[in-house]
């Protein structure tokens, strides 16, 4: 499996990337990273792809995650949208990508949604939007929703904390860790876990600063990412791919599917939470593959 690893200059600094399967000649497809503030290093699980697809596929580390360029002598409010979309552009420009697919997993999908809508782009062949979301507030609605299937104890450590803004106490971390053993991915489970999802991350303000200081809902300055009307300026074809007990939930795909008027489909994985492409590696590799081979041009 070829790999070729790299940097290209980003504003004042450089954006780390790497590329699996570069000598194919398929149309590749650019994987965007969730967040905000995460990195590649889980997409790795999926670097099979190239050769099971005959495809390159490219994937980055985002401004302030990872390899890439932290900002740490910037002010924070770089790590916003306009910074992440704006280093996308940049990647495809420097890696000459006229033509890509994307997929974008949780925020990753939120960016690729923003792209789409805000700035449509050319070239871009298809997008798979992978456990994501096009509306904060309805996040906090099935977040909350999904707070009940917790212990009781669990429910009053959360809602203490967002009653007085103290998210540090032992209780309410032991209750976001259970929530996300249930909603996002549980290692416990796994009888082999990949070097690449317990790696060291280099790190920045930058998933406080966008996102803010509790999952459950945006506080940070992506608190009014509202996209739900924006989705039908979309006009490429699009794949939604989400988990049966995802924190993306069923409520929040459907509405996106029903929302979008370009060529659509759905697929659920299931059993799945929201770590789909670990959890259903195989099942999620089939779906992407038998939707980009449609819309390969």
């Amino acid at each position: 499996m070829d790999i070729v690893e790299g940097y290209v200059p980003f504003r004042d600094g450089q954006t780390y990337y790497r590329i699996v399967g570069y000598h194919y000649k398929k149309t590749p497809i650019v994987f965007i990273h969730g967040g905000p503030g995460s990195t590649h290093n889980s997409f790795e699980v999926l670097d099979s792809f190239a050769d099971y697809d005959k495809r390159p596929v490219i994937m980055y580390d985002q401004y302030g995650c990872g390899l890439s360029s932290l900002g740490l002598d910037k002010d924070k409010s770089t790590y916003c949208k306009k910074t992440w979309v704006e280093e996308l552009i940049n990647l495809r420009e420097k890696l000459g990508l006229e033509k890509m697919h994307m997929m974008g997993h949780s925020w990753g999908g939120m960016l690729s949604i923003i792209y789409l809508t805000d700035y449509s782009p050319q070239g871009i062949l298809s997008a798979t939007l992978s456990s994501t979301l096009a509306s904060a507030s309805l996040w906090d609605k099935e977040t909350h929703r999904l707070i009940r299937y917790l212990d009781k104890e669990d429910q009053l450590a959360i809602q203490e904390a967002e009653k007085t803004g103290d998210y540090t106490s032992e209780a309410f971390l032991k209750a976001n860790k259970d929530y996300l053993k249930m909603t996002v991915r549980n290692l416990d489970e796994m009888k082999e876990i990949p070097e690449c999802l317990t790696r060291e991350k280099r790190t920045s303000p930058s998933y406080l600063t966008a996102w803010g200081v509790s999952e459950f809902k945006p506080m940070g300055n992506l608190k009014d990412y509202e996209y739900l009307d924006k989705l039908d300026k979309i006009k490429v074809p699009i794949l939604i791919l989400s988990g049966a007990d995802d924190e993306s939930t069923p409520i929040q795909n459907k509405e996106m599917f029903d929302r979008i008027i370009s060529e659509k489909e759905w697929r659920i994985l299931s059993p799945s939470r929201h770590s789909t492409y670990v959890e259903q590696n195989k099942m999620y590799q089939e779906y992407l593959k038998e939707f980009l081979e449609k819309h390969d041009k």
